[in-house]
This record gives structure tokens, sequence and C-alpha cells, in this order.
């Protein structure tokens, strides 16, 4: 049995099309918004450890689409890690980021490596295999940092980023919880097939979607000041993770560029274009 959470959002659910003929078990909190896909429909929330260890009863491969960001999305990862092992789950395929890990740039990137260590803990207590998708920023996203002028403002530099293409995510999912076996124990860093700053992004993606964009660089101080004004009610881990976005491109993190997304789907990572194409 195949199950994948998140199915609601917008990767769990291209993960759930691209597998329908499966009939996969989908994972959701609101079961109402879940796609129909033909497989079984179950309720359960992150933080909910007893109802996720029940809806995860007899899943052999499990995607885990990480959580929306929060305050407590830490505990929330690891309460669905546990819930999987201690259900039985063979294999857990889970969506990371590049560069994860305690010292990431990318202040969401160090949540990501959490879960990464609790999913090695679970996973040497009890057997349980594993899958870490390694996701680079989406290019789909990447015109939507623009604000209602078109302009994208941050302290990137002249730094790149290898954003990679939602499709191409799901795509490599859907593969990974066909043939579990074939893809244990590996990271893969899932990326675009070209780097860009993002004067190149702006200039690109507002050519693909018909709008004027532009970048225009700030100080962090500056970028940590203008989204303060905007979202006033923000949490300082919010605006951690936005400025951070950008610090991680000036500083290279999310540069590299792989052949991942090729070698796992047969086929070559989507362009920035191809990805905002309708």
């Amino acid at each position: 049995m195949i199950a994948i959470t998140g199915a609601t959002g917008a990767l769990g659910g291209q993960v759930a099309r691209l597998l329908a003929d499966q009939s996969p078990t989908l994972v959701v909190r609101d079961p109402s918004r879940a796609p129909d896909v033909g497989g079984e429909v179950r309720q359960a929330s992150y933080d909910d450890r007893a109802a996720a260890e029940l809806a995860l009863a007899g899943v052999d491969t499990l995607l885990l689409v990480s959580a929306a960001e929060s305050a407590t999305r830490r505990q929330q990862h690891r309460t669905m890690v546990e819930a999987a092992a201690a259900a039985g789950v063979r294999h857990l395929v889970y969506t990371s980021f590049v560069g994860a890990g305690a010292d990431a740039t990318f202040t969401l990137g160090r949540d990501h490596g959490d879960t990464e260590q609790a999913i090695r803990d679970a996973a040497a207590r009890s057997g349980m295999t594993y899958t870490l998708l390694r996701d680079n920023f989406y290019a789909d996203v990447l015109p939507w940092f623009a604000d209602a002028s078109g302009v994208i403002r941050g302290p990137a530099g002249d730094g790149r980023v290898a954003a990679v293409a939602r499709a191409d995510v799901a795509g490599v999912a859907a593969a990974v919880l066909l043939a579990p076996e074939a893809h244990a124990g590996a990271i893969y860093e899932l990326t675009g097939p070209e780097a860009l700053t993002m004067a190149e992004v702006a200039a690109r993606a507002g050519a693909a979607v018909g709008r004027e964009l532009r970048y225009e660089e700030e100080t962090i101080e500056e970028a940590y000041a203008s989204r303060r004004a905007g979202y006033p009610d923000a949490a300082d881990f919010e605006l951690d993770a936005w400025v951070s976005t950008y610090t991680a491109i000036a500083d290279g993190s999310v540069a590299t560029v792989t052949n991942d997304v090729e070698k796992v789907t047969g086929r070559p990572a989507r362009t920035l274009e191809e990805a905002l194409r309708p």
C-alpha cells in the first residue's frame, strides 16, 4: 500500500494524481478536500500521534510531504516519523531541502535537517528504509516573490538559484514510491537544469508569465525592515525564513545543479519557462 500525506496541497496532490492507477491511500486533515484518485482517504493531522498511527496502519510506502511552516513544525514532523515507524511503514520518502542541516543558511532547512535526523533514528530502531528528496526552491513560486509593482526585493546579491519545478519533484516522488527498494538510502538533490541570478529570474519569469518583473537588491537590514512593515504580525521565524531565502541564494547554498531529476525520472529537469507554462 502506498500512502501520501498532504494530498490536498500542490505537491501531494500532484503525486496522488500521478499514481491514480495505484489507488494510493491519502492521509489528510480535511477529507472533503482530498482529490479523487480511487484510493482510501484517512484523516489525521501531523500533531496527532494516535490518529496518524491509525491512519498509517497497513501502509508499506509513505510519502511524507513536509508540513506548512510553523513554530511547531519540527515536532509535527517527528510525530509523523514516529507514527510511521510504529505503524510498520517499510519505506518513508520525505520532501526535504537542499543543504538541510543545523547550519543551513535558509532557516527552514534547519527544520528539515532535524526531520532527516529523526528519520535516520527511527530507521535504525525499526528497520524502516527511507529516501530523502532534497528540493531546491520551487521555480513555480519565484514570480510570486514580486510585489504589486512587479519588484522582487531581497539580499540575494549576484548569487544563483537552481530552482526546481514542482512537477519534477512530484515526478521523482512518484517514481520512488513505485520502486522503493531501488531508492533505499538515497538522497536526491532536486534542482532545475541551470542556476540563475535573481535578476535573470525576474527577466525570464516575467517574460514567461506576461508581466514585467525586476529585481532590486536590499541589505539584510532593509529586508527585515520591509517585511516587518508589510507583515507587522509575522513571527520572527517567518521573517528569518523570508530573508534567508535570499541570503541562501547570495552565499551559494542553492546554486548547485544536479541531474538527479533525470536520473530518477528519465527526463530532463524542466527549465524555468517550462515550470511556469500553464
